[in-house]
């Protein structure tokens, strides 16, 4: 009996062993699919979840119980900031009940607060439409912010993993090693983008246009988040009668038909560029797609 007794807690503890992996993976929710990507490069062994897809307007989320269910799961939240999500983000905190991804907790991971973002504003109110204050929360189109969003999002992963802390670290070597290697190139491929002018909706690409020495020098918006005005096309239209502006440029979950009709009515291109990964069939990441917007935005030249 004694044996068997033995027997019985080696093989219960085996068991234990061999399962403990799966139990201690780390559970990321991530609030948009360019976060979920990143996270899916430094922590690939990781239960990752985004909240939307790149046809989904981030502004405009429904806090649904499948989310609240996903939130109170999370060991680590991973979101733009700047106030992109704060019309549903504060609702899955609340309702998920999870202390890990309160504000302030480990857990938390806000993207904006750890880098420079463009456009901060020093006073807001209602007349300027659906503006962030913190800056443009659209960062992931930075490559240089996105390797400091990587250095980051690892140093919270060895956190909360302490175990996988060397995994962790060369993940994120590896990452920045291909990372850094992808930007000349992608430099090289955008080189006759620098100085092109758009038109395009929201300010979407605004670091990407920034990145690339484009100008966005006008908006399909009248104001940020309010949709094209028929008053307001017939203004663009003038702007585009110019003749140095090359193409209209919407996001992947964007409304194309003001697009459209600037287009029908000035002969400019539209381009539909995918927002994030899964905006496009080339767009499998966070590589892919840097590759596809590029190559889209090449043939307007």
């Amino acid at each position: 009996m004694r044996i068997n007794s033995k027997l019985l807690a080696v093989s219960a503890a085996l068991m234990l062993g061999h399962s403990a992996p799966a139990l201690a993976a780390v559970n990321v929710f991530a609030c948009e699919p360019e976060y979920a990507a990143l996270a899916k490069e430094l922590a690939p062994d990781a239960s990752i979840y985004s909240a939307t897809t790149a046809l989904q307007d981030p502004h405009q989320v429904q806090a649904r119980p499948s989310l609240i269910a996903k939130m109170r799961q999370a060991d680590l939240a991973l979101c733009a900031g700047a106030e992109l999500e704060v019309g549903w983000l504060p609702m899955l905190q609340m309702k998920s009940a999870n202390a890990a991804v309160r504000d302030g907790a480990d857990g938390m991971f806000y993207a904006a607060e750890h880098i420079d973002t463009l456009d901060k504003l020093d006073k807001v109110d209602r007349t300027m439409g659906d503006v962030h204050a913190q800056g443009n929360p659209h960062l992931h189109f930075s490559p240089t912010r996105v390797l400091t969003l990587a250095s980051a999002i690892t140093a919270r992963l060895k956190q909360i993993d302490p175990a996988q802390a060397q995994g962790y670290d060369q993940r994120l070597a590896d990452f920045e090693r291909r990372w850094q290697a992808a930007i000349p190139r992608w430099e090289a491929e955008a080189a006759a983008l620098k100085g092109t002018k758009v038109i395009a909706y929201h300010t979407s690409f605004r670091y990407l246009f920034d990145w690339l020495g484009m100008e966005q020098v006008a908006d399909l918006e009248p104001k940020p988040g309010l949709p094209p005005s028929s008053g307001h096309l017939a203004s663009l239209l003038e702007r585009a009668r110019q003749g140095d502006v090359k193409a209209i440029v919407v996001a992947s979950y964007q409304d194309t038909r003001g697009a459209e009709w600037l287009s029908e009515k000035s002969g400019l291109p539209v381009l539909v560029l995918p927002m994030s990964v899964g905006g496009d069939d080339a767009s499998v990441d966070l590589f892919g797609l840097y590759d596809s917007v590029i190559a889209r935005l090449k043939k307007v030249n």
